[in-house]
C-alpha cells in the first residue's frame, strides 16, 4: 500500500475509520463519492473530508475497490484494539474527585497472576517479612517459577568495611531475617554501591515484570510508607515489546557482571 495512504488511515480518528467501513460495506459510499456524500454519511468537519477524500484517492490509484477498502479499516481497528493503553497508578491519601489506586494492591495482583517468571527491583526496602510476603509465598506455592531479585545494598555514610564483608553481612541478615519464604529467588545487586571508597552508583530502579508481559513501574520501595501511605506514582502496562526489553536490559547487566549475585549462604 501505498505509505501516503497508510499515513492516512493511522491519522484517521478510530470512530471515523469505524463509520467509514460501515458506510463502505452498506454501500451508502463509494470511493468515488462527493464531499457532500461524505459529510452526510459520516458528520464529518471540512478538513476531516479532506483527509477522507485523499484516502479515497489513494485507494483509487492503487486499485482497491470498496469491499477491500473496508477490510483494510476493519483490520485497523482490530489492531488497535489489541494493544492496550498504560495505566497511570497513583496512590496516596484520599482525596475526592482524585482517583488513587493502592500501590501495594498493584504489585500484589502483579506478581500474584505470574505463572512463569516474576523479575523485581527495588532500592529500599524495610520489613523484609512483610514487603517479600506476596512474592516469597508465590515461590513457595510454585517452585518451578523463575524468579529474579534486584536490590541495592547501602554503604552508610563512614562506614570502612571491605566491600566483600559488606556483601557476606547483607546476604545474611536477608536471609535470615529479611526473606519470608522456604524457597528462595536468584538476587542480584550492583557492586558500585558497596565501592570500599563510597557508593559509585546505586541500583535505583524500582518495578516488576511478570510473564514476560505485564510491567509495573513506579516511585515506589518495597516499603511501608511507600506501598501503603506515600503519593506515588507508575504505570502498569500489558506490553511483551516493553516486558522483554526490561528483562533484556537487566539480563545483559547480569551477563556483563554489571549486577553481581547476592551469596545464597
Amino acid at each position: 500500500m501505498n505509505p501516503q495512504v497508510i499515513e492516512a488511515l493511522v491519522g484517521l480518528p478510530a470512530h471515523v475509520r469505524h463509520s467509514l467501513a460501515t458506510a463502505l460495506e452498506a454501500g451508502l459510499l463509494r470511493l468515488e463519492s462527493t464531499p457532500t456524500a461524505l459529510r452526510a454519511n459520516l458528520s464529518l468537519g471540512h478538513d476531516r473530508t479532506e483527509d477522507v477524500l485523499g484516502l479515497f484517492a489513494g485507494w483509487r490509484q492503487a486499485g482497491v475497490s470498496e469491499s477491500v477498502a473496508a477490510a483494510w479499516l476493519r483490520s485497523l481497528e482490530q489492531l488497535a484494539d489489541s494493544f492496550s493503553s498504560p495505566d497511570l497508578v497513583w496512590s496516596g491519601p484520599e482525596v475526592p474527585g482524585l482517583h488513587a489506586r493502592d500501590t501495594r494492591r498493584v504489585y500484589n495482583e502483579v506478581i500474584g497472576a505470574a505463572s512463569r517468571s516474576i523479575w523485581a527491583s527495588t532500592y529500599a526496602f524495610f520489613d523484609g517479612e512483610r514487603a517479600f510476603k506476596v512474592l516469597a509465598e508465590k515461590i513457595d506455592a510454585r517452585p518451578s517459577l523463575d524468579v529474579t531479585l534486584l536490590l541495592n545494598i547501602h554503604r552508610g555514610r563512614g562506614v570502612t568495611t571491605a566491600a566483600d564483608h559488606l556483601v557476606r553481612s547483607f546476604a545474611d541478615s536477608f536471609w535470615k531475617q529479611e526473606w519470608p519464604g522456604t524457597s528462595r529467588p536468584a538476587v542480584f545487586y550492583d557492586p558500585r554501591s558497596v565501592a570500599t571508597g563510597g557508593p559509585e552508583g546505586v541500583l535505583h530502579a524500582k518495578g516488576v515484570v511478570a510473564d514476560e508481559e505485564v510491567v509495573f513501574i513506579t516511585s515506589a520501595n518495597f516499603t511501608e510508607a511507600a506501598l501503603d501511605r506515600n503519593i506515588e506514582m507508575g504505570l502498569l502496562h500489558r506490553d511483551r515489546h516493553l516486558a522483554l526489553t526490561v528483562v533484556r536490559h537487566f539480563q545483559t547487566l547480569i551477563d556483563r557482571k554489571r549486577l553481581l549475585p547476592l551469596p545464597m549462604e
